[in-house]
C-alpha cells in the first residue's frame, strides 16, 4: 500500500526498520532485532524523529509506514524500558489524529531476510500497536483485507 501511494505521487516514508536492518547487515553492525533489540529500537526512533521533523511542514499528506509511537510499542513488545525522552517525543511530535492500522492477514503474510517474525508475533505486534496508538490519543481506522488498489482507495476516501 505504501508503495502504491508513492507511485501515485504521495509523499511516503517507508518502514525504517527494514532500512536499518539492511544497513546494519551490510556494515556488520549489531543494531538488529535478533542481536541488540535496544540499539535497533534506538536507531529506529532516531530515524522516525528525523523523518517526522523533515516532513512536518509538508503541505501535502505524508504517509508513514511506521511512526514514533510504534517505537514505544516495539519496546512494550520486547519488554524494553521506554526512555522518558521517547514518551515525550510521542506526546510532542504528533501525526494526524487518524491512524490507519492493518490487521495481520495470514493469507498474504510472509517472512523474509529482514522480517524474521512468525505470524503469531505479527498478531502480537498488531495488538500492541493498537494499544500504544490509542494510549497516545490517536483514532485508529482499520484497513480491511482487500486488494492493494482497494486498500488505497479506502485510505484516500477517509482523508
Amino acid at each position: 500500500v505504501i508503495t502504491a501511494l508513492k507511485e501515485m505521487g504521495y509523499l511516503t516514508v517507508p518502514e525504517t526498520g527494514r532500512q536499518i536492518i539492511r544497513e546494519q547487515v551490510q556494515a556488520g553492525g549489531n543494531a538488529l532485532p535478533w542481536a541488540d533489540k535496544t540499539l535497533f529500537r534506538d536507531k529506529m526512533m532516531e530515524a522516525s524523529i528525523r523523518d517526522f521533523q523533515a516532513l512536518a511542514v509538508a503541505a501535502a499528506p505524508v504517509f508513514f509506514d511506521r511512526g514514533i509511537p510504534g517505537m514505544i510499542g516495539y519496546s512494550w513488545l520486547e519488554q524494553l524500558p521506554v526512555p522518558a525522552a521517547y514518551d515525550q517525543a510521542a506526546r510532542k511530535l504528533r501525526y494526524n489524529p487518524q491512524v490507519f492500522i492493518f490487521p495481520p492477514w495470514e493469507e498474504i503474510f510472509s517472512g523474509d531476510e529482514e522480517r524474521k517474525q512468525d505470524f503469531a508475533t505479527a498478531v502480537d505486534t498488531y495488538h500492541v500497536m493498537k494499544k500504544v496508538y490509542t494510549a497516545y490519543g490517536y483514532t485508529l481506522t482499520t484497513v480491511p483485507a482487500l486488494p492493494v488498489a482497494e486498500r488505497v482507495n479506502f485510505i484516500l476516501g477517509r482523508l
